[in-house]
């Protein structure tokens, strides 16, 4: 099984957007049972008493608009142990990346940027400061089809559908 646990700020736009993004491409070709997919956050600062906020409404509404649900999904932190429990640890910006290094002690390795898989060294913006939650899924849904096809090249998944 390939665990992939993808990474924003607060868990409640970007990364469950890729969370469940991925989860639906992966469902649609007939293959979940390959993964694991899951998101996390580098600060706590929508996690309050151990409890996550759920899905930013207008994250959870871009989704919708593309037949996508993330029903129940919380935020959550990430943490040192996660490096040593997913296979690949992918950043939506910059300073997430730096984040993850810090949180789990870990440089590079499983640590990647989303859009890296698109030959881009680009963050994936973040519309809960610009309002363009349509610019935010384009870019994720673009670097979330790049890494499914950077796993099917590899031969690190057995893909049933044309990618």
């Amino acid at each position: 099984m390939i665990k992939i646990l993808f990474v924003c700020h607060g868990n409640i736009c970007r990364s469950p957007m890729a969370e469940f993004i991925l989860k639906k491409k992966v469902a649609d070709r007939g293959i979940s049972a390959q993964f694991h997919i899951a998101s996390a956050a580098t600060s706590t600062e929508e996690i309050w008493n151990g409890i996550g906020n759920p899905v930013y409404s207008p994250a959870k509404q871009e989704l919708a608009k593309h037949g996508i649900s993330c029903e129940g999904k919380r935020a959550v932190q990430l943490q040192k142990s996660d490096y040593d429990d997913y296979d690949y640890l992918i950043g939506m910006d910059h300073m997430n990346l730096r984040n993850m290094e810090r949180i789990t002690g870990h440089k590079g390795g499983k640590i990647s940027l989303l859009l890296s898989y698109c030959g881009s060294s680009a963050d994936v913006s973040d519309p809960w400061y610009t309002s363009k939650f349509d610019v935010a899924y384009y870019d994720i849904n673009r670097g979330c089809e790049a890494f499914l096809e950077y796993l099917c090249k590899e031969g690190i998944v057995k893909d049933t559908a044309p990618v």
